[in-house]
């Protein structure tokens, strides 16, 4: 049995109590309002904005000291997650994108957040930082690898990047220390 991550109800304030919900198992339950209380995980995205043969990194120390990132966010209620890619690709850098493909999903379970990862294309505008973000700038996408030292998760989206665009060249993978083929 996993301990329950709720002692109290976030409605009533009822001490929760543990209710076996079929293929969830044990999970918290408030008697007095009959809810339950499953484990949900904040959805973010991570979004590639590519343009020809560049992507665009992004370099924000809060998130990894020495290494460059993609564009992310977390979804707002009420918000679909394709209009969360342009939101805050727009915010973050002040440029529009068009189409915007799902690429897959991430888990960071020590935060407790599920990452939608896609692909979006550049349509318009010069770029324009916002104060979150310490440098933004078009990278060559065969660089891209390199440049995300450490970070797991936007190179995962970077190598389905690659296959997406049909990239057949080798110099994109020559910093990527994944075992086997990622191509």
């Amino acid at each position: 049995m996993i301990p329950m991550k709720f002692k109290y109800c976030p409605k009533c304030g009822a001490l929760l109590e543990e209710k076996y919900s079929w293929d969830e198992g044990g999970v918290p339950y408030c008697p007095v309002d009959d809810t339950m209380y499953f484990d949900t995980p904040k959805p973010c995205i991570v979004a590639a904005v590519v343009r020809d043969n560049q992507i665009l990194l992004l370099k924000q120390s809060y998130i990894f000291k020495d290494s460059k990132v993609l564009v992310s966010g977390y979804v707002s209620n009420g918000e679909r997650v394709e209009d969360t890619v342009r939101r805050e690709i727009k915010e973050e850098t002040g440029i529009d994108v068009g189409d915007v493909k799902y690429l897959g999903s991430e888990c960071l379970a020590e935060k407790e957040i599920v990452m939608l990862t896609f692909l979006a294309r550049y349509e318009a505008g010069e770029i324009n930082k916002s104060s979150e973000v310490e440098w933004v700038d078009w990278s060559n996408i065969e660089d891209a690898l390199c440049e995300m030292r450490e970070d797991e998760i936007g190179k995962n989206v970077v190598r389905k990047v690659l296959l997406e665009i049909g990239y057949s060249g080798e110099k994109a993978y020559r910093c990527d220390i994944q075992s086997g083929d990622c191509r």
